[in-house]
């Protein structure tokens, strides 16, 4: 009785959460993204767009997407670039060369966003082919994974930009390890050694530390937060650091940045869903700049 109890409230959490998701994307369209880049960069923030893919998204159709987020951050003359991911193109050389090579056209840099775990060996691979077309590239490191320490070093071989992020999901290795503390080993492993590095959390002890090691090893660095989640202090931080700092902004399908797995275990997780569900709002972008729920 009790279990049937608690996968009824689930079920209830479930369906409130995937209305919710909707709050993480401004619309669905590239123009939906690019009416909050706009109003981003008028606050002196730069932006990252990323086209988020559903599961019934055809490869080449994403692509397409990306093609054409290429010529729109081109176009309206925006700081920002390009976040892709490889397996929803299937890791396909083909498609994915016609992006870097508009890319290489437009000036336009770009990013490769990380997934789950078991994706990372085949995206990795697509990268060191990709490098020898097209330079400036980056990828994100998830500090949730024990290997993403040793990542970093491939990295740092590979001169690439990188996005630390703690990540979504859990190193079916290590279920239990410390993410906070691998973050700052991944941190401390680029530190002074590669071209870039975003400090991509919204947990704001762990974003002042990273940030206070890449400056004491010179190192540029920015903060990247995701449109949606609560931004002002890491904003905040980052300006009184003098770093700068841009918020992800993805269109699409909209689906929670965290899983549902991780709301069991971290009680705030349910708190960003009240909410954001009951206050029916975005926490940072005015409404008038992002296509409301419906």
């Amino acid at each position: 009785m009790m279990r049937a109890a608690k996968d009824v409230v689930w079920a209830a959490w479930s369906a409130v959460a995937k209305r919710t998701a909707r709050a993480y994307v401004p619309g669905p369209a590239i123009e939906d993204a690019l009416r909050v880049c706009h109003w981003l960069s008028d606050q002196a923030l730069a932006s990252t767009i990323g086209f988020w893919d559903g599961p019934e998204s055809a490869p080449p159709d994403v692509a397409k997407q990306y093609l054409t987020s290429v010529d729109m951050i081109a176009r309206e003359n925006l700081d920002s670039y390009l976040s892709i991911k490889a397996p929803s193109i299937h890791y396909d050389w083909d498609l994915l060369a016609k992006v870097l090579d508009r890319s290489v056209e437009t000036g336009i840099r770009v990013h490769f966003d990380s997934l789950g775990p078991e994706t990372v060996d085949e995206s990795f691979a697509l990268i060191e082919k990709a490098s020898a077309r097209r330079s400036g590239l980056g990828c994100t490191l998830a500090s949730r994974w024990v290997r993403s320490v040793d990542d970093a070093q491939w990295a740092v071989e590979m001169k690439l930009g990188v996005r630390v992020v703690k990540g979504q999901w859990a190193d079916p290795a290590a279920p239990k390890l410390d993410a906070r503390a691998n973050y700052l080993a991944i941190i401390d492993r680029l530190a002074g050694r590669v071209p870039r590095v975003a400090v991509a959390t919204h947990d704001v002890p762990l974003l002042r530390e990273s940030l206070k090691r890449l400056r004491a090893a010179n190192s540029f660095c920015e903060v990247e937060l995701l449109f949606g989640l609560p931004v002002r202090p890491g904003i905040r931080v980052a300006r009184e650091m003098g770093v700068p700092a841009r918020l992800y902004v993805p269109y699409g399908e909209a689906y929670l940045p965290y899983t549902l797995s991780q709301a069991r275990q971290r009680p705030l997780v349910f708190w960003w869903i009240v909410k954001d569900t009951l206050l029916a709002r975005n926490l940072f972008v005015p409404r008038s700049y992002r296509r409301e729920p419906r």
